[in-house]
């Protein structure tokens, strides 16, 4: 009687697993959009804003550019006993080719809604301070960007932001110096599929720039990206995970508005992550 009793308890305290659990546990089955909803406590920085449409258009295109060489050594306190979320940090470098030295040291600080950034550039011809702040309420993102010129006494940049981010859907709008006007959409269809559009013009001028981009995800190791602007230039790429930390990455940008003319560029790189 005893056994039988035990038998029943431990069917009674058997768990069914719910349909998300299933659905996870059936490899084969197709994935679902990716329509959850996100948290967002603390905004993210203000170089970060439209961060996701700004990676469809710049990523997965094998463009590299030369760095010289630094040497570069960082101190960093965070989560000071005076301010919870309270960052600081000392960067400083030196490119062995030309002498130069730089120091710079950067402090920020993060709380729900709110994210402040102040650096100071310790440039002895002419010091500057970078500050930004990123105020964001239910989805809406707000920004300020400033860069002062201690030797000229003067606004070196000055920089406003405005978005709203929900989940898969992100829409960026800026305002640099009075004078450039910039704008982007990103939408994650499905786990898949990614997709952007970009918009900028220049006040007093009649060039305005318009592009559309996608990046697909073919498993996950491989993806395929490609992007097409107004003045008929069409990018393509493919990057391949060769082992963790070591991607290759095939591209070609083709004018197409003077495609018998030639010109077009094909390349190809690697991206090493340490």
């Amino acid at each position: 009687m005893s056994d039988k009793g035990g038998e029943k308890a431990r069917l009674v305290r058997k768990e069914v697993a719910s349909p998300a659990a299933q659905a996870i546990q059936n490899k084969g089955a197709p994935c679902a959009p990716c329509c959850h909803k996100v948290a967002m406590a603390v905004p993210p920085a203000y170089s970060d804003l439209g961060k996701a449409a700004k990676d469809i258009f710049g990523k997965g295109y094998g463009e590299s550019s030369n760095h010289p060489l630094h040497h570069h050594t960082q101190g960093e306190r965070e989560e000071t006993p005076l301010a919870k979320g309270l960052k600081l940090a000392l960067d400083t470098s030196f490119v062995p080719n030309t002498g130069k030295k730089s120091a710079k040291l950067k402090t920020g600080y993060k709380r729900d809604f709110i994210n402040l950034g102040c650096d100071l550039d310790f440039d002895m011809a002419s010091p500057t301070v970078h500050a930004a702040a990123v105020l964001g309420y239910e989805g809406w993102l707000a920004g300020y960007q400033m860069a002062f010129d201690t030797a000229k006494s003067k606004l070196a940049q000055n920089n406003f932001a405005l978005g709203y981010k929900a989940g898969d859907f992100q829409l960026h709008t800026n305002v640099n110096d009075g004078t450039e006007f910039g704008g982007s959409i990103y939408q994650k269809v499905n786990c898949h599929l990614e997709t952007a559009i970009n918009l900028a013009w220049t006040a007093g001028s009649n060039n305005t720039r318009f592009g559309i981009g996608a990046k697909y995800q073919l498993d996950k190791d491989a993806s395929l990206s490609a992007k097409v602007n107004n003045a008929s230039l069409i990018g393509v790429g493919y990057t391949q995970a060769l082992r963790p930390g070591v991607k290759l990455t095939l591209s070609a940008l083709i004018d197409a508005k003077n495609f018998n003319a030639g010109g077009h560029k094909v390349g190809m790189g690697f991206e090493l992550e340490a």
